[in-house]
C-alpha cells in the first residue's frame, strides 16, 4: 500500500499552520511556567511538513495499524506533539493544551504512550525513542515478510523519528543506529534537528563530531536540509529517504532553536525555561502574531491541517478494503492477523510446553528456558527475540526458526550484538506493534546496561520478556565483575515489573506461562548457569504456586511448623536440605518457594497468610543475593541469610560455603531462632 507525498498548501496557509506550532507551544510552556519552548519553536516547519504531506495517519484512528509512526525522540519538546496532534485533529482539545504539565492533564512533561492519543511511545530519557524506532522499522519489516502476499501489503509503513543533539550524544542511539544500518531498515527516517544548542550552552562544549560521516559508516543514506524552514527541501529530503529501501535514511536538518525570539533565538535561555512575557511579546512581534488571544488557532491554520484527518479517513478505508479482499484470499494469515490485533494466546498455545521429573536428572533453569522457549515458539508465532551476543549461555535460540536479517525479515531469532541497552530498547519498539512479543536475553549482571528500557517497558505497560541468565555468585570462575548482587532488588524495585526467579526446571515452565499470559507490563526470568535437581516435593504445585508468586512446597514433617525457610532458585534447594536435617532434630520447618515477590503481593491476605502463617515467626530467608528488602518476608522474628558483598572468582562450589550458602548455615540459623 502506497502513501504518496500530499500536495502542498498555499504558501501563506502553511506560515500561519508553522507559527501556530510555535506559539501553541510558547503559550502553553509560559501558561505552565515550565518545559523546552526552544526545540519546537524551531521544529515547527519540519514537524508541520511531516505532519501534513508525508505522514500516514488518521486521527479518527490513532490504533489504526498501517498508520505510520512518528516518534518525538526529543520527548523535552513535548509541546511540539501536542500541538500537531490538537491541530490535526486527534482527541486532544485545546483544553489539555493549556493544562500543559498538570496534574490530571493529558500534556505531561515528556510523552507518554497510553495517555495521549497518537503518541507512539513514552520519551524523554534521551536517545530512547531512537531506539524505540529502530525496534518499530524491526517489527515492520517482520510483519510485513510474515503477513504481505502478492498485491496485499497490509502491513506497510514508516517510521519518522525527530531527534536532537542530546538524542545523537546518548551511547544508546549509537548502538540502535549501527544495527539499524546493520540490518538495512530502510523504512526508517530520523530528522536530527541540527541546532547546535544544549542546555549548557553551545554543543561545540562537548559535541564536535561529523554526525553525518558516523551514520554513514553505520551504513545510513545520510542527506542534509540547511534550512529547517525550507518545506521544499524538507519534502524533497522525505521523498528520497522513502525511495532508498535498502538502508535507513539520516536527515540533518539545520534548525535554530527558538525561532523567531528576538533575544534568545540560538542560544540556551530558550532551551529549558518559558521564554519570558516580555520576550513572548517581542516574538509574536517578530513573527507577525497577534499578542491575543492565547492559544490562537486561526482559520488558516485549521485549513491547512484539514487535509489530515480528510486523507488519514481515505487510507483507513482504503486499508479496511484491502483487509476485507485479504480475508478472501487468504483466510489463513487474515486469521492469525486479526488474532494477534485482538491480543490473544493461540488457542492451545501451552500444548507442549514440557514437565519435568526427578529421574530427568539435575538441569540449570536456563537450560529447561530454552526447552521452553522450543516448546512454545512452534505454536506461538508472535514469539521472537534473542540475545546480546549470549545466544548459546541465555539459550534463547528457537532451533526451529530461522535468524532475522535484512535478507530474511521473516526470522525469529535476533542477533543483537554487544548492545544490550539497545535491544532492550528495540524490544520495546517491537512490543509497541502490539503484534510480536519479544523475549531478549543476557547475563543477569548486564540488566544494569538496560535498566532505562526496562524501566520504560514498565511505564508503558510493555509485555517484553527478559531472559537474565547466570543469576548468582554460582556463575563461578567469571568473578565479581559477572555476578551480580544487587541486580535482583534493583529490578523488584521497579513499578509494574514482575520478576520470577525459578527454583528448577518445572518452576522454569510455569514462570514463562506467566509471561506470556501477562498482556500489560514486563516480565524478567532469573535463571541459573549451575544445575539444579528437579524438586519432587510439593504441596501447592509448582503450576499453580508460580502463578501465585509463592507456595508451600515441602510441609512440616509431623504437623505444624515450628520453622519456615524461605527461598528462592538455587536457594530452594537449601532450604530442602536444611528441612530434611531439622526433621532428623524432631524440629519441623516448612520450605516456602517464593519465585515472585510482585505476584505474591497481590494475593488476598488469605492466602498468604496460609503460606507464612503470622504465628510463625521464626523464619529463614535465604537468597544468594543482597538481604536488603527480605525484611517483609522475615519479620521480626526471623533472620535473613544473603550476601552483602562483592563475590570471588573461583569454582561454584567453593563459594558456598564462604558466602553462607549451606545446609549448614540454614540449619544453624533455624536452630538459633527456636
Amino acid at each position: 500500500m502506497s502513501h504518496p507525498s500530499a500536495p502542498a498548501a498555499a504558501p501563506d496557509l502553511d506560515r500561519v499552520a508553522i507559527n501556530t506550532i510555535r506559539f501553541l507551544a510558547v503559550d502553553m510552556v509560559e501558561k505552565a511556567n515550565s518545559g523546552h519552548p526552544g526545540a519546537p519553536m524551531g521544529q515547527a516547519s519540519l514537524a508541520y511538513a511531516l505532519w501534513t504531506r508525508h505522514m500516514a495517519h488518521d486521527p479518527a484512528d490513532p490504533a489504526w495499524p498501517n498508520r505510520d509512526r512518528f516518534v518525538l525522540s526529543c520527548g523535552h519538546a513535548s509541546a511540539l506533539i501536542y500541538s500537531l496532534l490538537h491541530l490535526s485533529g486527534y482527541d486532544l482539545p485545546l483544553e489539555e493544551l493549556v493544562a500543559f504539565r498538570q496534574h490530571g492533564s493529558r500534556t505531561a512533561g515528556h510523552p507518554e504512550y497510553h495517555l495521549t492519543p497518537g503518541v507512539e511511545t513514552t520519551t524523554g530519557p534521551l536517545g530512547q525513542g531512537l531506539s524505540n524506532a529502530v525496534g518499530m522499522a524491526i517489527a515492520e519489516r517482520h510483519l510485513a515478510a510474515r503477513f504481505n502476499r502478492p498485491g496485499f501489503d497490509v502491513i506497510d509503513h514508516m517510521t519518522w523519528v525527530i531527534a536532537s543533539d542530546g538524542d545523537l550524544m546518548e551511547g544508546i542511539s549509537g548502538e540502535a543506529s549501527s544495527l539499524a544500518g546493520h540490518l538495512g531498515l530502510g523504512k526508517l527516517v530520523v530528522f536530527y534537528d541540527d541546532n547546535k544548542i544544549s542546555i549548557d550552552g553551545s554543543t561545540d562544549l562537548a559535541f564536535s563530531e561529523d554526525v553525518g560521516k558516523r551514520y554513514q559508516a553505520y551504513g545510513w543514506q545520510v542527506l542534509r536540509v540547511d534550512d529547517g524552514n525550507d518545506l521544499d527541501a524538507i519534502d524533497k529530503a522525505a521523498r528520497s529517504a522513502r525511495q532508498d529501501g535498502a538502508r535507513p535514511t539520516l536527515v540533518v536538518v539545520r534548525t535554530h532553536i527558538g525561532y523567531g525570539s528576538p533575544n534568545k533565538q540560538d542560544s540556551a535561555a530558550a532551551h529549558g525555561a518559558p521564554l519570558g512575557a516580555e520576550e513572548v511579546d517581542l516574538t509574536k512581534k517578530a513573527l507577525g502574531w497577534p499578542l491575543e488571544p492565547v492559544f490562537h488557532v486561526p482559520e488558516e491554520a485549521q485549513e491547512a491541517f484539514a487535509v489530515v484527518p480528510a486523507r488519514g479517513k481515505r487510507l483507513t478505508a482504503e486499508w479496511r478494503g484491502l483487509l476485507e479482499r485479504y480475508r478472501v484470499e487468504h483466510p489463513v494469515e487474515a486469521a492469525e492477523l486479526e488474532r494477534r490485533l485482538a491480543g490473544a494466546l493461540p488457542e492451545d498455545w501451552d500444548a507442549d510446553l514440557p514437565t519435568f521429573s526427578p529421574s530427568d536428572g539435575a538441569l540449570a533453569t536456563r537450560k529447561a528456558s530454552g526447552a521452553v522457549v522450543n516448546a512454545l515458539a512452534p505454536r506461538v508465532p508472535e514469539l521472537l527475540g534473542g540475545s546480546a551476543d549470549l545466544t548459546g549461555s541465555n539459550n534463547t535460540y528457537q532451533s526451529k526458526s530461522t535468524d532475522f536479517s535484512r535478507d530474511t525479515p521473516g526470522g525469529r531469532n535476533f542477533y543483537f550484538g554487544v548492545r544490550e541497552h539497545a535491544m532492550a530498547a528495540a524490544a520495546n519498539g517491537m512490543a509497541l506493534s502490539g503484534l510480536l512479543r519479544p523475549y531478549c536475553g543476557t547475563f543477569l549482571i548486564f540488566s544494569d546496561y538496560m535498566r532505562p528500557s526496562i524501566r520504560l517497558a514498565a511505564l508503558m505497560r510493555l509485555p517484553v520478556i527478559y531472559v537474565f541468565t547466570h543469576d548468582s555468585i554460582f556463575l563461578g570462575e567469571d568473578g565479581p565483575t559477572h555476578q551480580p548482587i544487587s541486580q535482583l532488588l534493583s529490578l523488584r524495585s521497579i513499578p509494574g515489573l514482575t520478576v520470577l526467579r525459578p527454583a528448577d526446571a518445572n518452576e522454569t515452565a510455569a514462570a514463562w506461562r506467566v509471561a506470556l499470559e501477562r498482556r500489560e507490563g514486563p516480565t524478567a526470568l532469573s535463571l541459573t548457569r549451575q544445575k539444579l535437581p528437579i524438586l519432587e516435593e510439593t504441596v501447592d504445585g509448582a503450576a499453580e504456586g508460580v502463578v501465585r508468586g509463592g507456595y508451600v512446597l515441602a510441609e512440616a514433617e509431623g504437623g505444624e511448623p515450628r520453622v519456615v525457610l524461605i527461598a528462592t532458585g538455587s536457594e530452594v534447594q537449601l532450604a530442602m536440605g536444611a528441612r530434611a536435617r531439622l526433621a532428623e532434630e524432631g524440629i519441623g520447618a516448612r520450605v516456602v518457594s517464593l519465585p515472585s515477590w510482585e505476584l505474591f503481593a497481590e494475593q488476598d491476605s488469605a492466602y498468604r497468610d496460609r503460606v507464612l502463617p503470622p504465628q510463625v515467626t521464626a523464619r529463614v530467608t535465604i537468597e544468594a543475593g543482597t538481604r536488603l528488602g527480605w525484611e517483609r518476608f522475615a519479620g521480626t522474628g526471623g533472620v535473613i541469610i544473603g550476601i552483602d558483598r562483592f563475590g570471588a572468582s573461583a569454582p561454584a562450589g567453593e563459594l558456598a560455603e564462604p558466602y553462607g550458602m549451606t545446609v549448614d548455615n540454614v540449619v544453624e540459623k533455624a536452630r538459633a531462632l527456636l
